[in-house]
């Protein structure tokens, strides 16, 4: 999809852009410089809270969901002792 900027440097964002993205006015969105290319990248609202959980193992049918820590640390206990 192409846009223009405007002379004050505005870009519209495209309407199925938006509700795909739920970009609604005042929301946030950082501006990233890739090396050539330019990004949108919606902002967390709050980062801690959404970012919470993101390194846990999926959840198994009938077992305890168990941190990415505990996981990689407990591989590393059994690489020690050579199971």
């Amino acid at each position: 999809m192409a846009t223009k900027i405007s002379n004050k440097g505005w870009v519209v964002i495209p309407a199925e852009l938006r509700k795909k993205y739920n970009l609604t006015p005042g929301k946030g969105v950082h501006i990233v410089d890739y090396g050539g290319v330019i990004a949108i990248v919606p902002a967390f609202e709050d980062p801690i809270l959404q970012a919470a959980g993101m390194l846990s193992n999926k959840e198994k049918a009938g077992e305890k969901k168990q941190s990415l820590v505990d996981t990689l640390l407990e591989e590393h206990r059994q690489e020690l002792s050579g199971e």
